[in-house]
């Protein structure tokens, strides 16, 4: 049974930090990309953070230079640490896992982040 358990969500000012944690469980999660999206009220989902199974990393723009993706495949952990958080970061973060070679994907529940101003 494929898990992806994410935790580390909460209620924070503007300008203060968060760490999101993803435990992924029954893959091979060093096979995987593992991703952050978020979706905020009323928008649809959309990619934050993207990080491959050899490590390259991609961000969108709005979080650029303030959000950091990163794994520990001996842990079968991803992670998203995000600085200098804006308002209009509050949505909910969703874990994804994608092995595209067997065609396969998942996602997980998502934890609330929400920024106040």
């Amino acid at each position: 049974q494929v898990q992806l358990v994410e935790s580390g969500g909460g209620l924070v000012q503007a300008g203060e930090s968060l760490r999101l944690s993803c435990a992924a469980s029954g893959i091979s999660f060093a096979l995987y990309t593992m991703a952050w999206y978020r979706q905020a009220p009323g928008k649809q989902r959309e990619m934050a953070a993207t990080i491959t199974r050899g490590g390259s990393t991609d961000y969108a723009d709005s979080v650029k230079g303030r959000f950091t993706i990163s794994r520990d495949n001996t842990k079968n952990m991803a992670y998203l640490l995000m600085n200098s958080l804006e308002p209009e970061d509050t949505a909910v973060y969703y874990c994804y896992a994608k092995n595209s070679m067997i065609n396969r994907d998942f996602w997980g529940q998502g934890t609330q982040v929400t920024v106040s101003s």
